[in-house]
């Protein structure tokens, strides 16, 4: 089975900057791939040359066996969200998701049957009579995903579905389009800034940094074992710390840790570890002093200045509540938890 989307050595270029470099993708059939970066990374670029509304200067596009390079966009077999909704404010809900089918011609009573269905999955069957300014801007986002999906796309692209929503709401819709993808088996791409977001809705994470993917792998291994510099720093809370090299090629700090120097490194060496496996003891380790404790609900995190350096680490709360400000404590990683990059 050819895999659901191919981009092969794509290359973007607007004017001298460079928006995607030598870029190169593969999605299977039914995943859902996160671009994960910073903005001007090349994720939105790199989406809408998938979708044909960017072209590309170099490289191809496959959609299953097609190639789609140079496809105009309203053939290619594709649904796609955007961030500001983009729902016809004339049209109700149920007509907003009709409309894909009303352009292909479909009969009357297939569509009224597919937009039922649609209507049910997103769960406002009640509403299909509303227009769009009278509803939510969650719910508005959900009537977008059904229309994306009402022609059956063979991909499904969210170009940042839920920037410009509340916290709370955010959240909950996240939760419902992974739930909507994985029951209907949709391939899609999902680009976000996010990571929280790349974390929790996708089965591979694709990090992209100044127009290239650095890796690609399950959101757990990204997290826990990136295999590149940026990605160490840039996913998920972190401490970096840049510590010398020994003459035995070691990183060493103190009776913290101890770890291999990278072959590349040269001098000194940056250590990058989780503030969840920051260990602290009673009097073992390096010593530290306890700067903040600041109550986040379930897990605490404490501050503390340790060998110069300002170090933060993740308690269950409970545990927590034994610190405060100006306690002496001895702090500790595990080797295995502690992730080197050249300096």
């Amino acid at each position: 089975m050819p895999s659901a989307v191919r981009i092969e050595s794509a290359g973007k270029s607007y004017g001298a900057t460079v928006a995607l470099d030598d870029v190169s993708l593969q999605i299977e059939p039914g995943q859902m791939v996160a671009l994960l970066g910073p903005s001007g990374c090349g994720k939105t670029s790199l989406l809408r040359s998938i979708a044909g509304l960017s072209p590309l200067d170099s490289g191809t596009v496959r959609i299953g066996d097609v190639d789609v390079t140079h496809l105009p966009a309203r053939h290619r077999p594709i649904g796609m969200v955007f961030q500001h909704y983009a729902l016809f404010p004339n049209m109700s809900v149920a007509e907003n998701i009709s409309f894909p089918l009303a352009i292909r011609r479909e009969r009357r009573a297939a569509r009224d049957a597919r937009v039922e269905e649609l209507l049910a999955l997103i769960g406002m069957s009640e509403l299909a009579d509303r227009y769009p300014n009278q509803l939510s801007g969650g719910q508005q986002q959900r009537v977008a995903l059904a229309r994306a999906l009402a022609p059956e796309p063979d991909v499904l692209l969210l170009d940042e579905p839920l920037a410009a929503l509340d916290a709370a709401i955010r959240n909950d819709l996240r939760d419902e389009i992974r739930r909507i993808q994985h029951r209907v088996g949709t391939t899609a791409v999902f680009v976000t800034h996010d990571q929280s977001e790349a974390m929790a809705v996708a089965d591979r994470v694709a990090v992209m940094d100044r127009g290239r993917i650095l890796e690609v792998a399950a959101p757990a291994e990204i997290y826990e074992r990136p295999t590149s510099r940026f990605t160490a720093t840039f996913v998920g809370s972190r401490n970096a710390l840049e510590l010398p090299v020994d003459a035995d090629r070691v990183v060493r700090w103190g009776q913290a840790f101890e770890v291999p120097a990278p072959t590349a490194a040269n001098g000194k060496a940056l250590a990058v570890f989780r503030p969840e496996d920051v260990r602290i003891t009673g009097r073992d380790g390096l010593p530290g002093t306890v700067d903040v404790v600041l109550f986040l609900g379930a897990t605490s995190r404490i501050y503390l200045t340790v060998d110069g350096h300002t170090v933060h680490a993740d308690l269950p709360s409970r545990a927590a509540a034994e610190y405060r400000p100006g306690q002496h404590v001895g702090v500790t990683v595990a080797a295995d938890d502690v992730r080197v990059f050249a300096s």
